[in-house]
């Protein structure tokens, strides 16, 4: 067994067609953990949902509302459900958050999937109000107390302040929250911290721009034993998705893992109309 990996990668919302061909591809990583953002109470997430658990995984698919979006945790590690999401109470279906044992001890695991804006004043106070009650649900277990590290990772749609290229449209609460991952929680930019200097970007634009907007934050202690952090670019220039995913792996080893099979395998076939 090597030691704990997680992979988070936005999967759009994906038509049943496209998640089998999703699924496909992440039957051949070789990551422990699944985050995949951008869920939907429909058909293509069902696929993939159903697809794990009879393939073995764990599976945390909280169901977004109707017109909302969310996250989907996947793991062929023994979890424990962690109550953070409960402490959110502005759409918690965001948030998935679990704890996995490793020889360093507990692993709390946070997938998250931030809420896009636009430029209008609700879908602004909208994204505000959540990446505010987020950072207070994410400081308010007590986790770190007891030495359980956190991981938090996922679509944040948000960039780092002095990205490349530079934008205007991003505003100061946005900039104030990534901010906050380290000054008030004491996370670590896990990419940043292995490659201080270099340029990636998860999602391109229609115009050629690109954003990094997938990220994994991580405490200091965790910080020291990635081994790997890298942007995996195939999903976004093969179009199974419009994201690149990110991979990332920690040197200490999970200590215990479940009796999974390939859930690609495992799946009946994407219904044909």
């Amino acid at each position: 067994m090597s030691g704990l990996s997680l992979m988070t990668f936005n999967i759009g919302s994906p038509s049943e067609e496209r998640a089998h061909r999703q699924l496909a591809w992440l039957a051949t990583r070789h990551e422990d953990v699944f985050v995949l953002t951008e869920t939907r109470q429909s058909d293509g997430c069902r696929h993939l949902a159903d697809a794990f658990r009879m393939a073995g995984w764990e599976v945390v698919y909280p169901k977004p509302g109707p017109s909302e979006y969310g996250v989907m945790l996947v793991s062929r590690l023994p979890i424990l459900l962690d109550p953070m999401a409960e402490n959110l109470s502005f759409l918690p279906e965001r948030v998935t958050s679990v704890l996995i044992s490793t020889a360093l001890g507990l692993v709390r695991v946070v997938g998250v999937y931030a809420p896009t804006r636009d430029a209008t004043a609700e879908r602004t106070e909208r994204k505000r109000r959540w990446l505010s009650e987020f950072s207070v649900a994410l400081g308010a277990s007590g986790l770190a107390e007891s030495g359980t590290e956190t991981v938090v990772l996922g679509d944040l749609n948000i960039i780092e302040p002095d990205h490349e290229p530079s934008y205007t449209t991003f505003r100061w609460f946005e900039y104030d929250f990534y901010r906050g991952l380290t000054d008030r929680h004491g996370l670590v930019d896990a990419f940043r911290h292995t490659e201080p200097d270099r340029i990636e970007h998860s999602w391109i634009g229609r115009t050629g721009d690109g954003y990094r907007y997938d990220h994994v934050h991580c405490g200091k202690k965790l910080a020291a034993e990635i081994e790997e952090c890298e942007y995996v670019h195939e999903p976004r220039t093969t179009r199974l998705s419009d994201h690149s995913a990110l991979s990332i792996t920690f040197s200490p080893l999970p200590t215990s893992e479940l009796n999974t099979m390939d859930p690609f395998e495992a799946a009946s076939p994407p219904t044909l109309f």
